[in-house]
């Protein structure tokens, strides 16, 4: 038999044992349920290229005084276009910066080779934070620079959605973001696309001989394709991300195509020491 002052020193200890294992159970609130991962499909979030095509260039569209101004009037040389909004927290800030990191690098020479207009797709933003935007990145360029070489424009949102479409660029609104990739698409003097560069860092060579065949009018293919196949936008994190299914069929092909020349040159190799 158990000693009654024991059993009066380990009752209380087990009750409060059990309290402490059950009291939080009861203080947690319930489980909530997982919020679904938006998806969207090539047609609504991507780059079709239209290479060769013209953009419209009597767009109007607000400097960074907030004074109207037309694309015919500001494309008088090859123009690298980036489409952006200015309160993006994803893609928006790295691919800007990849730009700005490039334009230090090239040896083409910035208001005479080519210029760059970054146009917000927003209709939210202001010419205010246009011009603040401009700042900011013009302080990252360490050459020689002319203020004019790189310009960031505003406007209502059909006029900035007509351009978006003339290149190809599909985004969509989600909450008070968008989802949208990231490239600079070359224009030719005229106003004619010539080439579609991907992803957030460019090549200094590459862009200096996309500014080369802008000027000349020349369409060419998309240089790094393979970053478009290997890599590929992931819309709810806003970021480009490893495309692991391309990149595994394309090792199992090369794999099975060595194989295949492998056993074909060792029956090769058996017949011709056979008729030896």
């Amino acid at each position: 038999m158990t000693n009654p002052s024991i059993r009066r020193v380990l009752l209380p200890l087990a009750l409060s044992v059990l309290a402490g294992w059950f009291l939080p159970l009861k203080a947690q609130p319930p489980a909530q349920p997982p919020v679904p991962t938006p998806t969207f499909s090539p047609e609504e979030v991507g780059i079709t290229e239209r290479l060769g095509a013209t953009i419209p260039l009597d767009l109007e569209l607000k400097g960074e005084d907030g004074k109207p101004v037309t694309l015919r009037q500001l494309i008088d040389k090859p123009t690298i276009l980036t489409l952006n909004y200015f309160r993006c927290a994803g893609i928006c800030t790295p691919q800007l910066n990849g730009v700005a990191e490039v334009l230090n690098r090239t040896e083409a020479i910035p208001g005479k080779d080519f210029q760059v207009l970054t146009v917000s797709f927003d209709e939210r933003d202001e010419p205010e934070i246009a011009a603040q935007k401009r700042t900011n990145y013009l302080g990252e360029i360490t050459r020689p620079f002319p203020p004019s070489a790189w310009r960031f424009l505003t406007g209502p949102g059909a006029t900035t959605k007509a351009l978006a479409d003339a290149v190809g660029f599909k985004f969509k609104r989600v909450g008070d973001d968008f989802v949208h990739a990231a490239a600079i698409i070359f224009i030719s003097p005229k106003g004619q696309i010539t080439r579609y560069m991907y992803g957030v860092t460019y090549l200094p060579a590459d862009l200096q001989l996309a500014a080369q065949e802008a000027a000349r009018g020349e369409a060419q293919p998309t240089i790094n394709k393979f970053l478009k196949f290997c890599f590929s936008y992931d819309p709810a994190g806003r970021r480009y991300v490893l495309n692991t299914t391309a990149i595994g069929a394309t090792v199992i092909i090369l794999a099975a195509l060595i194989f295949v020349f492998a056993l074909t040159r060792r029956g090769r190799k058996t017949k011709s020491e056979e008729s030896e």
